[in-house]
């Protein structure tokens, strides 16, 4: 835990959350490094096959805290010039707490409700599943302050929203519902409850095999890149490194014999 993000795991399930309700989650300096610490700590867990993201208090998150940065609260490492500095791979701080989610190894479910404005979407939008409240308020807001979106954004939407819907977005900085973001591709499920649900899912995903999901998610993270022939391939070398190996044996026999798996992580 730090004081920026809490992370609580039961039944190999991570709750995280955003731990800024008094600003509704908005990103300042010190929740950039809380939430890459909190994805540095989740990548080593031992156990953790799903992780399920929210805010706590009235919003997901409301973007960047514009009166910290516009005050100096930035890092002085953090100016137009180190922007190109790769400090994360292939990243900087700022993409990094958008793309964490999507570089974790187990899947990511987040529950958006209230505000989910710029840096907060793009945060949302680097977990494997959304689940939305029909009225949660949504937008790419970074036109509004003469920006453009650099949280990883353009990497994440890829294939998720169709592009002319995406271009109008961001050029209008345009607010949009839960309920519009399920019929665009910004949200995966809408529900009154996203908390719950994203629970549910989580708990949901950790039942099953955790070398597959792993897997699974690797492939979903390269595949767009790859030609056919490397996607034939990238299967077949991730199927056999699960294939026969205890827990998917142990899944078959859960299965045949109508039972909870046992898994081993």
């Amino acid at each position: 835990m730090n004081d920026r993000v809490s992370i609580s795991v039961e039944n190999h399930v991570a709750d995280v959350r955003l731990t800024r309700p008094d600003k509704m989650n908005a990103l300042d300096p010190a929740m950039f490094q809380g939430i890459i610490a909190a994805g540095e700590e989740l990548a080593t867990m031992k156990g953790v096959r799903a992780v399920a993201l929210s805010g706590e208090g009235r919003s997901f998150c409301a973007g960047l805290d514009m009166a910290s940065m516009a005050s100096g609260g930035a890092s002085a490492n953090s100016g137009p010039s180190s922007l190109t500095d790769r400090t994360h791979n292939n990243a900087n701080t700022f993409q990094q707490v958008a793309m964490l989610w999507r570089k974790l190894p187990m899947p990511v479910i987040a529950a958006v409700h209230g505000v989910c404005f710029g840096g907060g979407l793009q945060i949302a939008s680097g977990a494997d599943i959304r689940v939305a409240a029909p009225d949660a308020r949504m937008a790419v807001m970074e036109m509004k302050w003469g920006l453009i979106p650099d949280m990883g954004g353009y990497a994440l939407w890829r294939g998720m929203v169709r592009e002319d819907i995406l271009r109008e977005l961001t050029y209008t900085n345009r607010e949009f519902s839960g309920t519009e973001a399920l019929s665009i591709g910004f949200a995966t499920l809408v529900d009154e409850n996203p908390h719950t649900r994203a629970m549910a899912i989580a708990h949901e995903i950790a039942n099953r095999n955790p070398d597959a999901m792993r897997e699974a998610k690797a492939l979903f993270n390269e595949y767009a890149d790859m030609d056919e022939d490397a996607i034939l391939m990238a299967e077949s070398v991730r199927q056999a490194r699960v294939i026969r190996t205890p827990n998917q044996i142990e899944a078959v026999m859960a299965g045949l014999q109508k039972r909870a798996a046992v898994f081993v992580d």
